[in-house]
């Protein structure tokens, strides 16, 4: 008797090994309900270091502690983000002079300039060099600063990365944007090598947006972490880089074309630039909100898988724009804050075997700064966190046949998702070559750069060559997500009632299987080899 309740205990203990739990089932009108709130005017637009940031933290801990989330730590969902607000005073001067000329680039039209290390009076005369990309990287066998001691200078460069050529067809990631493209790795390299200010050349081709969208920080309040930044950065119109590169007797085709070239070397462009930036600046205390449902395995409970989704926009302006002056973001980001409080409030009625974290960082549209801040001060270990499943600007439009995971590919998290897909009827979207850097563009990416793989749980909605498939009306659907790209970073992303949110429960609900099924694996995702992100110790 004593050997049949052994084997039969056997066999129980061996299901529930096998069975582990699976995703429950997320519901559309809370996410719809969080959704219309959090895009309200009430929240005017959500904005960092502004009230309707405060009312967002504060909701988003209340609906957590509703919900039935535990605390990240101790009585408490948030984690302190330090910033500093800055806005370039219109007494500003930028002054470049070469060969007798001088040329001062009108602010916001011409040339964008902002101070970012808490400096009220910026003023310093230095030599201009025209650094090429703008990158060092020993991993690529790149260095743009080879040679040159760039301390005190100011430094032109173009943004993206070198291009491939026949010889090199996939240097810096082929046809895609690689960190290093980034114009946040560019101002952080130019803080590392010394420089006393940084100016990227702005194409909208290279950028991936328009002037406007560079210049749009001009007069505004800008946001950095506290204690970083350059004295001078910012943007430079390529008319007036162009203008600039004459006066001084150069081509800036000429000097483009050499910077293709491995081996190229600083510039000195024979200009010297006069610079007097005046910047308000202000303390302010932004918050990652965080809770947790803790894991079932006595042992795998010490992991964790993190749900992510800022919750900040742009808030609201000072001065009209038009009849509105609120960025309501409320694809861009109420949209993800929204869907991880309903997959939040049926997770914790079915926890897995590994601790799941709900994290809403703050500013992501401040250098992704609240996330930044989380993999600095992480408030659950990094050599703990197995992945990162990031939401951010969800499908508004209705259900698809495919589900996008671009840069899942990079590590194990891809089989996953696979599986995940196939489990759901879905397929896995084609990749396509990242043109924009969007893997480089959201909170995920500072995860990845800590060594946790990580990706965005993507939609339709950047996906500019109508890769996604559509279940109704294919065309329409496909245009109007398209459409987005038009009120994107504008006033007019504003919540519709009329929207089919089917596609955007049905990416929440992808998201969170693919969860169950990492928190409940035998074993955590792990890099490709060959991929730089893998090289990182944790």
């Amino acid at each position: 008797m004593r050997l049949f309740y052994s084997f039969a205990a056997g066999i129980l203990l061996a299901a529930q090994v096998q069975a582990a739990p699976s995703a429950p089932q997320v519901a559309e009108a809370p996410l719809r309900a969080h959704l219309d709130f959090l895009a309200d005017d009430l929240l005017e637009g959500r904005g960092t270091g502004q009230r309707g940031g405060d009312l967002t933290v504060r909701y988003l801990e209340t609906q957590a502690a509703a919900i039935g989330l535990k605390p990240i730590r101790a009585g408490s969902y948030r984690q302190t983000v330090n910033m500093v607000g800055s806005i370039t005073r219109p007494t500003t001067s930028i002054k470049f002079e070469t060969g007798g000329k001088t040329l001062a680039p009108k602010l916001g039209s011409e040339i964008y300039v902002a101070n970012a290390n808490g400096t009220a009076e910026t003023r310093f005369d230095a030599p201009v060099l025209f650094v090429g990309y703008g990158i060092d990287s020993p991993d690529d066998n790149w260095n743009d600063y080879e040679g040159s001691d760039v301390r005190g200078k100011v430094l032109i460069m173009m943004v993206n990365d070198p291009k491939p050529t026949a010889a090199e067809p996939d240097r810096f990631g082929g046809k895609s944007l690689t960190w290093y493209g980034r114009w946040v790795y560019k101002f952080e390299e130019a803080v590392r090598k010394g420089a006393a200010g940084v100016l990227l050349i702005h194409t909208t081709e290279s950028a991936s947006y328009p002037w406007s969208v560079a210049s749009n920080g001009h007069g505004k309040e800008q946001f950095h972490l506290a204690g970083q930044g350059n004295a001078m950065q910012g943007w430079l119109h390529e008319d007036t880089a162009r203008a600039l590169f004459a006066a001084a007797g150069k081509n800036l085709d000429t000097l483009r074309a050499q910077a293709e070239v491995r081996g190229f070397k600083p510039v000195d462009l024979g200009v010297r630039v006069r610079v007097a930036l005046d910047a308000t600046h202000r303390p302010i205390e932004e918050f990652n909100v965080a809770g947790i449902v803790p894991g079932t395995d006595p042992k795998l409970k010490d992991e964790a898988v993190i749900y992510s989704a800022h919750w900040d926009h742009l808030g609201k302006s000072s001065t009209p724009n038009g009849p509105d002056r609120i960025w309501n973001g409320a694809v861009d980001n109420a949209s993800g804050a929204a869907a991880l409080l309903a997959m939040a409030e049926v997770a914790v009625r079915k926890p897995a075997r590994r601790t799941q974290i709900f994290l809403w960082p703050a500013a992501e549209e401040h250098g992704l700064s609240g996330s930044a801040t989380w993999v600095r001060e992480p408030l659950w270990p990094l050599a703990k966190t197995v992945a990162d499943l990031n939401l951010d600007s969800m499908n508004f439009v209705g259900k698809t046949r495919d589900i996008g995971v671009a840069g899942a590919e990079r590590s194990s998290l891809y089989a996953s998702a696979a599986r995940v897909a196939k489990t759901m009827g879905l397929r896995l979207a084609p990749t396509t070559p990242d043109l924009g850097g969007a893997y480089f563009r959201a909170d995920h990416f500072n995860f990845a750069k800590a060594g946790v793989p990580a990706f965005n749980v993507g939609s339709a909605v950047f996906s500019g060559d109508g890769a996604f498939e559509f279940e109704h009306d294919p065309a329409a659907s496909t245009d109007k997500i398209k459409s987005f790209n038009t009120r994107y970073h504008q006033v007019t992303d504003r919540y519709d009632p009329s929207w089919d949110l089917s596609g955007m429960v049905q990416q929440a609900q992808f998201t969170l299987n693919l969860g169950y099924d990492v928190a409940n694996a035998a074993a955590a995702p792990v890099w490709n080899k060959t991929d730089p992100l893998g090289r990182v110790k944790r």
